[in-house]
């Protein structure tokens, strides 16, 4: 047993897994991934409750949106629609200034995103005015959860996944470009593109099979504020799977697993 112990040992060190694990614990990779999805229900998800109510073709507004995304139906999707607030409602007391305050405050979710790729790829922090690069990619992201949704009853099957793929490749090898503002090849970037699309697809696979259920019981036992500890936990899931699919995917480029911490 000692000596399956200590060639799994070696084997871990001749993979390079012990920087891996070292990096993800310098990253605070679970913290980060706690803060990420604390910014994004606070500050992204009021926006996207907006922008989803203003849609033209009204497909079920933000819970839709959020039901689509973490591979709900059903009951545990209706009991998520419950707890949104009524589109209509929201963009009838949604004033111009409102719109604005709430896009400005969807803005610092993309200076936590940009903030932690650049620590993945140990960068000095972006100058202030930067900001027009996290205020695009806000736009941008919008763009990319409203195309998602639209998709779900065009395309389904292993077509729909396949989109789901190569979409979230496309879009998460941009965000790293884009906020790291070219620093970084893009080749360079790409494993962690490819490792960050896959892992939200597993975690789509484990809310279906774990966090639906647990709506549904938590709706009965906690009420509304069961299913938001349960809509909190899927995105931490989902910051864990942005930072640590690039951190992932830094490693993978390394020419040496062993050289993960330099540039």
């Amino acid at each position: 047993m000692t000596r399956l112990l200590r060639g799994l040992h070696h084997a871990g060190k001749w993979v390079g897994a012990h920087p891996l694990v070292r990096r993800g614990r310098q990253l605070e990779l679970m913290h980060r991934a706690t803060g990420f999805a604390t910014m994004t229900l606070v500050t992204l998800a009021p926006l996207l409750i907006v922008v989803a109510a203003a849609d033209p073709l009204r497909r079920g507004g933000f819970a839709a949106w959020l039901a689509d995304g973490m591979g709900l139906s059903g009951r545990s999707a209706r009991v998520i629609t419950r707890i949104i607030t009524p589109p209509r409602a929201v963009v009838d007391a949604t004033s111009v200034w409102g719109g604005v305050a709430l896009g400005i405050f969807g803005v610092a979710l993309g200076g936590g995103v940009q903030n932690g790729y650049e620590r993945v790829w140990d960068l000095p922090p972006g100058p202030w005015h930067r900001v027009w690069r996290q205020a695009t990619w806000l736009v941008v992201l919008t763009a990319y959860l409203y195309q998602e949704e639209q998709t779900r009853e065009a395309v389904g099957g292993l077509p729909r996944m396949a989109m789901f793929l190569a979409t979230g490749l496309v879009f998460f090898w941009w965000s790293q470009y884009f906020l790291l503002g070219g620093q970084v090849r893009g080749r360079r970037l790409l494993p962690g593109a490819v490792a960050t699309a896959v892992g939200l697809m597993g975690l789509r696979g484990f809310s279906w099979l774990v966090f639906q259920p647990l709506i549904v019981d938590n709706a009965v036992s906690y009420g509304a504020v069961g299913t938001v500890l349960v809509i909190e936990s899927w995105l931490i899931g989902v910051g864990f799977v942005v930072f640590g699919g690039a951190l992932f995917g830094r490693w993978l480029s390394e020419d040496h697993p062993h050289k993960t911490e330099q540039g």
